[in-house]
C-alpha cells in the first residue's frame, strides 16, 4: 500500500512538471511569434542614400577587424584602418549599391522594445555611412531569422526592425579581406600611360597608343603586340591570397630574399605608378609589390613572360597595316612592276579594274609575311621591294628584300631589324603578283 502511494505521488509530481513545461513552452512560443509576427509592410525601404554623396564608410564587426574606408576620387577608395591598403572597387561598390537604397525589406516590428531577441543589442555588424556634409547614418545588422534566409536590421536611432534577404546582409557584412584590393598591381590597365620592365636580360618600355602597343625603349624596336598584351593580361590577373596561412607567407618572404632577381615592373596610370619586383627560387617565382606589405608567390606564366630579352619581344611580322585593306600597293620584282590603287571596294591598275579575288590573295601573302627569325647582318643589294600605303595615306611601309643563301632577308625603311624569310614566302608573293589580272567584263545585254 505504501509503495502504491509513493508511485502515485511521483506520478503526480511528474505530471505537474510536464504541465508546467508545456505551459511555459506555449507561452514562450507565443511571445516569440509575437516578436517576429507577420510583417505589417513588405518591400519596405530601410535606408536611402545617394552613392555619390557618401565619402566615408566604417564597418565594425562583432568578430573581426573594424575597417574604415575613405573615398579618394569618384571611383576609388582606400582603406585607412586598421592599416593603409588599396580598397577593392567591386566590394565597395556592392556596399554603396545596397545602401542607396536598401529596399526590398520586410517590416518586422514598428516599435521594437526588445532588440536583444533580434541580435541588435550586440549586432554582428555596424555599417556607418558618412556623407560629404558630415552627417552619418548607421545600419545595424543582427541575427538571421528563424528560417535562415533573411537577417534583422535597423537604423540606429530608430525603432523599426526589418528583415532583409540574406544576400543583402552578405553584401553589407564585409571583412578586411573582402574589402582589400587583392591585385598585386592595382592600376587601370585600360588606361596605362606606360609599362617599364627592367631586368638582367630585359630593358623594355612600352605603352598603348590608339589601341596599339608601341615600344618606346629600346628605340626602333617594333614590338610583338601579342607578347606585350600577354604580359598586361598576366599582370592584370596577378593577385594575392589573403587567407594564406602565416607559415606560407613567411616561406615566400624567405625564398624571395634568397631568390635570383628577374625583373622589376613599373606600371603607370593617371593615379600614379605601382611597382612589382619579381625573383625566382628554384622553379617558382615570388613577387613584392608597392601596393601592399608582404611577399607573394606568382604564377610561373608571369615570371616566364618577363624572364626574356628584348629580341623575344621583336615583331616578326614584316608589315603592320592590319586587317583593313591598304590604299595603295607598289611591288617591284627586278624588271617587273605592279601598281594597285583602291577606290572604295574596287582595286585599279593602269586604269583597269582588277579581279578582286586575285588582289585579295596578293594582299593576304603580303599581310602575313613573317620572319622565321631576326638577323643582325647579311643584307646585300635589294632585289625586290614593296611599298604599302594605308590609313588614308598616313601610314607608309617600305620594305626591301635581298637574296641571302637559300632564303631572303627583308628590311623595313623605318628600322635596322633584318627579317629572315624562307624562300617559299617570297615565291608566294611573286606568284600572287603574277596572277593579278583585270576583272572580267560581263557580257553586253542583247
Amino acid at each position: 500500500m505504501k509503495l502504491k502511494m509513493r508511485q502515485l505521488i511521483v506520478a503526480t509530481v511528474v505530471l505537474a512538471a510536464l504541465a508546467a513545461g508545456l505551459y511555459w513552452s506555449n507561452h514562450r512560443k507565443a511571445a516569440t511569434d509575437s516578436a517576429v509576427a507577420a510583417p505589417s509592410a513588405s518591400n519596405a525601404k530601410v535606408i536611402s542614400l545617394n552613392q555619390d554623396d557618401i565619402s566615408k564608410l566604417e564597418i565594425k564587426k562583432k568578430d573581426g577587424d573594424d575597417v574604415v574606408l575613405d573615398r579618394v576620387s569618384a571611383l576609388n577608395w582606400e582603406i585607412t584602418s586598421p592599416k593603409p591598403l588599396v580598397a577593392d572597387e567591386s566590394s565597395v561598390s556592392t556596399i554603396l549599391y545596397n545602401l542607396s537604397p536598401m529596399d526590398g525589406a520586410t517590416l518586422i516590428d514598428d516599435h521594437a522594445a526588445n532588440l536583444k531577441q533580434f541580435g541588435l543589442t550586440d549586432p554582428e555588424a555596424k555599417i556607418t555611412a558618412t556623407e560629404k556634409d558630415g552627417k552619418s547614418q548607421i545600419v545595424l545588422v543582427g541575427d538571421e531569422t528563424p528560417t535562415g534566409d533573411a537577417a534583422y536590421v535597423m537604423v540606429s536611432g530608430e525603432s523599426k526592425v526589418y528583415s532583409i534577404p540574406k544576400n543583402t546582409k552578405t553584401n553589407l557584412d564585409k571583412s578586411l579581406n573582402d574589402l582589400r584590393d587583392k591585385r598585386l598591381m592595382p592600376v587601370d590597365f585600360d588606361k596605362l600611360a606606360s609599362v617599364e620592365i627592367n631586368g638582367g636580360k630585359l630593358h623594355l618600355t612600352f605603352a598603348s597608343e590608339n589601341g596599339q602597343w608601341t615600344v618606346h625603349s629600346p628605340a626602333n624596336l617594333r614590338g610583338d603586340t601579342s607578347k606585350m598584351e600577354g604580359i598586361i593580361e598576366k599582370l592584370r590577373t596577378a593577385t594575392m591570397d589573403p587567407s594564406a596561412p602565416e607559415t606560407e607567407t613567411k616561406k615566400a618572404a624567405s625564398l624571395f630574399a634568397s631568390g635570383a632577381p628577374i625583373a622589376t615592373i613599373k606600371a603607370t596610370d593617371a593615379a600614379g605608378t605601382q611597382e612589382l619586383q619579381v625573383r625566382k627560387s628554384g622553379d617558382a617565382y615570388f613577387a613584392k609589390t608597392s601596393a601592399m606589405d608582404g611577399v607573394f608567390k606568382v604564377p610561373n606564366e608571369l615570371g616566364d613572360a618577363i624572364n626574356k630579352d628584348a629580341e623575344d619581344f621583336r615583331e616578326k611580322q614584316v608589315f603592320d597595316f592590319g586587317a583593313e585593306d591598304p590604299d595603295k600597293v607598289e611591288f617591284h620584282d627586278g624588271s617587273k612592276a605592279y601598281f594597285l590603287t583602291r577606290s572604295g571596294e574596287d582595286w585599279w591598275s593602269d586604269g583597269k579594274k582588277m579581279d578582286p579575288v586575285a588582289v585579295q590573295e596578293f594582299l593576304r601573302v603580303i599581310r602575313t609575311l613573317t620572319a622565321t627569325k631576326l638577323a643582325a647582318s647579311g643584307f646585300s643589294s635589294s632585289t625586290l621591294s614593296l611599298v604599302v600605303t594605308s590609313k588614308d595615306g598616313k601610314h607608309v611601309e617600305k620594305v626591301d628584300i635581298a637574296k641571302s643563301g637559300t632564303g631572303y632577308l627583308a628590311k623595313r625603311a623605318d628600322g635596322p631589324a633584318l627579317f629572315v624569310l624562307d624562300a617559299k614566302s617570297v615565291e608566294d608573293i611573286q606568284k600572287a603578283a603574277g596572277e593579278l589580272k583585270p576583272a572580267e567584263v560581263p557580257p553586253a545585254k542583247k
